[in-house]
């Protein structure tokens, strides 16, 4: 029997693993030995640079990579090993947000079916006047209508293909909803309105979110916990609050150091040391703790031993030797 705090998370994710290979023999360390969990109707945020392993960890949980190792159990359930046509009934539970809607949206197929691909897939309705009724019905509670449904997505704005691809993803009333940088390519006005239209969703129906995203001030309103991942590995996981007031990983102290401040005397004030040099290839990722290479407070033991994901202080996760010494 499931003890309460397994009941509660509705994904548990435990050293999830997904390599790439390559030509001459080599693979990509996308996603490596990465574990968390979200509790049923919260939100984890998961940043990190571009190239990090974000959108590659999300597709794996997803099932839309296959795990090279680890597993990933939703609603109680393994899913790990399950082929794709075991998955169809578990996909009802989970859906995805894409962040491209121009490549995730297809140009020959009209809103409506768009919308209401995934009732066909499932068996949902009885009758094509059902799925009509669905479909605007769904439109309508994104901020669309029933007039939208015969239109293709090249038709619309880049906020109303995303609002298309919502109404995809909640149509099923799935329970966990993977959002992977669904705002990164809209306007900040339009991001706004997109972010309250997912928050709403939750409020209502009780959804559970993995939001993947870049920007920091973003997922503070969005998440309950937030997630940092940099070349493949999860290096700190807190609340959101705590991990804004009390960042221990330097990558992390890094990436909050790069926010912008709107105010221009705070600004100035502001020391922004950043995260100096680049990001290392994640086909020959640094031995040790893998963010040696940039980190101001690298010793040579950071460079022989890799750091264990430990809790720094009561659910506050980190990995590095320098917290854990202390």
């Amino acid at each position: 029997m499931a003890d309460s705090s397994s009941s509660q998370n509705l994904l548990e994710v435990k050293n999830l693993t997904k390599h790439f290979p390559v030509s001459g023999g080599k693979v990509v360390h996308a996603v490596d030995n990465v574990s968390f969990s979200i509790t049923r109707g919260k939100t984890l945020g998961l940043v990190g640079e571009s190239g990090c392993g974000k959108s590659s960890c999300a597709r794996t949980v997803i099932r839309i990579y296959d795990p090279t190792s680890g597993s990933i159990i939703l609603d109680g359930e393994d899913i790990t090993k399950l082929s794709q046509k075991q998955l169809l009934p578990h996909r009802r539970k989970m859906q995805m947000i894409f962040q491209d809607t121009y490549a995730s949206l297809n140009a020959r197929m009209t809103v409506q079916d768009i919308v209401a691909e995934p009732l066909r897939a499932h068996h949902i309705c009885k009758s094509k006047a059902e799925e009509r009724e669905m479909v605007a019905d769904m439109l309508c509670r994104v901020g669309l209508n029933q007039e939208h449904a015969g239109r293709y997505a090249h038709e619309f704005s880049g906020g109303q293909r995303q609002r298309v691809g919502i109404a995809r993803a909640l149509i099923l009333q799935p329970m966990l909803v993977i959002c992977d940088e669904p705002i990164s390519a809209l306007d900040v006005s339009i991001q706004a309105q997109v972010v309250n239209m997912l928050r709403t969703f939750q409020e209502e129906q009780g959804l559970t979110y993995l939001f993947i995203a870049h920007d920091l001030s973003m997922v503070r309103y969005v998440s309950d916990d937030v997630g940092v991942m940099y070349l493949g590995q999860l290096v700190e996981k807190c609340e959101t609050d705590e991990i804004y007031a009390h960042p221990l990983h330097p990558y992390t102290q890094g990436l909050l150091s790069s926010v912008p401040i709107p105010n221009p005397e705070l600004a100035r004030q502001k020391q922004t040391a950043g995260i100096a040099g680049d990001i290392p290839s994640p086909i020959a990722p640094p031995k040790g703790c893998r963010f040696h290479t940039r980190c101001p407070y690298a010793e040579s033991r950071c460079s022989e031993e890799t750091p264990a994901f430990r809790e720094a202080s009561p659910g506050h996760f980190v990995a590095c030797h320098r917290i854990n010494e202390e």
